[in-house]
Protein backbone atom coordinates (compact mmCIF):
# COMPACT_ATOMS: atom_id res chain seq x y z
CA UNK A 1 0.00 0.00 0.00
CA UNK A 2 3.12 2.46 0.99
CA UNK A 3 4.43 1.56 -2.28
CA UNK A 4 1.48 2.47 -4.62
CA UNK A 5 1.24 5.53 -2.91
CA UNK A 6 4.61 6.89 -3.41
CA UNK A 7 4.26 5.60 -6.88
CA UNK A 8 1.04 8.13 -7.25
CA UNK A 9 2.58 10.81 -5.80
CA UNK A 10 5.79 10.18 -8.38
CA UNK A 11 3.47 10.03 -10.95
CA UNK A 12 1.21 13.16 -9.75
CA UNK A 13 4.16 15.28 -9.66
CA UNK A 14 6.35 14.52 -12.84
CA UNK A 15 2.92 15.69 -14.73
CA UNK A 16 2.54 18.54 -12.22
CA UNK A 17 6.42 19.45 -12.95
CA UNK A 18 5.98 19.12 -16.77
CA UNK A 19 3.19 20.92 -16.87
CA UNK A 20 5.09 24.05 -15.14
CA UNK A 21 8.41 23.82 -17.04
CA UNK A 22 6.26 23.99 -20.18
CA UNK A 23 4.87 27.46 -19.46
CA UNK A 24 8.37 29.15 -18.66
CA UNK A 25 9.51 31.25 -21.56
CA UNK A 26 12.54 29.95 -23.05
CA UNK A 27 14.74 33.09 -21.96
CA UNK A 28 14.26 31.64 -18.28
CA UNK A 29 15.13 28.33 -18.99
CA UNK A 30 19.13 28.85 -18.51
CA UNK A 31 18.85 30.71 -14.83
CA UNK A 32 16.77 27.77 -14.00
CA UNK A 33 19.13 24.79 -15.46
CA UNK A 34 21.74 26.53 -13.66
CA UNK A 35 20.02 26.38 -10.61
CA UNK A 36 18.87 22.60 -10.96
CA UNK A 37 22.53 21.79 -11.86
CA UNK A 38 23.37 23.04 -8.83
CA UNK A 39 20.35 20.81 -6.73
CA UNK A 40 21.52 18.00 -9.17
CA UNK A 41 25.21 18.12 -7.45
CA UNK A 42 24.10 17.96 -3.72
CA UNK A 43 21.51 15.15 -4.97
CA UNK A 44 25.23 13.55 -6.21
CA UNK A 45 26.65 13.74 -3.13
CA UNK A 46 23.98 12.67 -1.10
CA UNK A 47 23.54 9.44 -2.96
CA UNK A 48 27.25 9.04 -2.59
CA UNK A 49 27.22 9.34 0.86
CA UNK A 50 24.14 7.24 1.45
CA UNK A 51 25.80 4.57 -0.36
CA UNK A 52 28.64 4.85 1.67
CA UNK A 53 27.27 4.19 4.78
CA UNK A 54 25.06 1.71 3.31
CA UNK A 55 24.86 -1.71 5.28
CA UNK A 56 22.84 -4.12 3.33
CA UNK A 57 23.94 -5.27 -0.79
CA UNK A 58 20.19 -3.99 -1.40
CA UNK A 59 21.06 -0.51 0.01
CA UNK A 60 24.41 -0.47 -2.16
CA UNK A 61 22.86 -1.76 -5.44
CA UNK A 62 20.13 1.01 -4.56
CA UNK A 63 23.00 3.40 -3.90
CA UNK A 64 25.05 2.82 -7.01
CA UNK A 65 21.89 2.99 -9.36
CA UNK A 66 21.20 6.62 -7.30
CA UNK A 67 24.73 7.91 -8.10
CA UNK A 68 24.29 6.61 -11.42
CA UNK A 69 21.26 8.40 -12.18
CA UNK A 70 22.08 11.89 -10.47
CA UNK A 71 25.47 11.66 -12.38
CA UNK A 72 23.52 11.37 -15.72
CA UNK A 73 21.07 14.02 -14.54
CA UNK A 74 24.16 15.95 -13.89
CA UNK A 75 26.06 15.81 -17.02
CA UNK A 76 22.65 16.57 -19.31
CA UNK A 77 21.76 19.54 -17.76
CA UNK A 78 25.18 20.98 -17.68
CA UNK A 79 24.98 19.90 -21.68
CA UNK A 80 21.49 21.34 -22.31
CA UNK A 81 22.97 24.35 -20.56
CA UNK A 82 25.54 24.72 -22.86
CA UNK A 83 23.59 24.30 -26.09
CA UNK A 84 21.46 27.14 -24.73
CA UNK A 85 23.86 29.42 -23.83
CA UNK A 86 25.46 29.08 -27.58
CA UNK A 87 21.71 30.39 -28.94
CA UNK A 88 22.35 33.68 -27.26
CA UNK A 89 25.74 34.39 -28.81
CA UNK A 90 25.76 36.47 -31.80
CA UNK A 91 27.63 35.87 -35.02
CA UNK A 92 30.30 37.65 -33.69
CA UNK A 93 31.02 35.77 -31.02
CA UNK A 94 30.77 31.95 -32.54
Amino acid sequence: MKSLILIIVFIVSTFIGYKIIKKVPSLLHTPLMSGMNALSGITLLSALTVTALSISMQSKIFGVLAVILAMINVAAGFGITHRMLKMFKSGKDK
